[in-house]
């Protein structure tokens, strides 16, 4: 059995998806959702279900959970987020070991997008995604600035943001969770009026499918992407984990 945990997964399409595939793939498995109201029950979560070999990490817990890992990889360990975890055992100890998959989920599905023109990036958020998205934008060579609410000398702020830093970022992410079903209303907070038609602007939301980030860079004529091949895309490589 495999599993996704997090606080609200009512809009996750990751059981659908594997137990597509299992169906379809003839694999004799399931997948369930694990919704957490604190990460310290994981623990007690694998204890009760003996038959879990893996789980995905979805908000908020891709960084909280690092703790209760035995092992985690070197890019993960790099990003600072997790998003997938292999569960084993060894002499009746159960091994818990964390990937992250977002990286390359999300630079897959990027750079069929990406030209020469597109140098540099700002990441609207700092959470786990964020820094997923940072490392694949540096595997990349693309100059990335993550913008927060939060004042930090390492962020930029919202209120930051001018037409000077818009019109030099052509790449423009939103690793926050506005814009997600029920909330579909609801967007990141930027000066959109500066945006132009050599924008790409990547929304990690795919419920819904056309966010209203994306409608207003469309309104633009920037190129919009919604999360979903990225999450097609690191599904496909915790798979890859699990069953190795």
């Amino acid at each position: 059995m495999y599993g996704l945990i997090g606080k609200k997964l009512g809009h996750s399409f990751s059981a659908n998806f594997f137990n597509t595939k299992f169906k379809n793939e003839g694999i004799n498995e399931s997948y369930r959702l694990f919704p957490l109201n604190d990460i310290e029950l994981l623990p007690s979560l694998i204890s009760s279900n003996p038959e879990l070999k893996g789980l995905n990490v979805t908000i908020p817990y891709k960084e909280a959970v690092i703790p209760y890992l035995d092992h985690i990889s070197p890019d993960a360990e790099e990003i600072g987020a997790v998003n997938v975890i292999k569960i084993s055992s060894k002499k009746e100890k159960t091994i818990l070991e964390g990937y992250n998959t977002d990286w390359i989920g999300f630079k897959d599905a990027l750079t069929p997008f990406l030209n020469e023109k597109v140098d540099k990036a700002l990441i609207l958020g700092t959470g786990g995604a964020s820094k997923a998205v940072y490392y694949a934008l540096k595997t990349l060579g693309i100059e990335a600035t993550k913008v927060s609410r939060t004042p930090s000398p390492d962020y930029l702020r919202y209120s930051d943001l001018d037409e000077s830093i818009i019109r030099s970022r052509l790449l423009i992410i939103n690793t926050t969770p506005l814009g997600m079903f029920p909330e579909n209303h609801t967007l990141p907070f930027i000066p959109y009026e500066y945006l132009t038609d050599e924008h790409l602007m990547f929304d990690l939301v795919y419920n819904p499918s056309i966010t209203e980030f994306m409608k207003k860079g469309a309104e633009k004529r920037a190129l919009t992407i919604n999360g979903l091949q990225m999450l097609h895309n690191q599904a496909i490589e915790a798979w890859k984990i699990w069953s190795e």
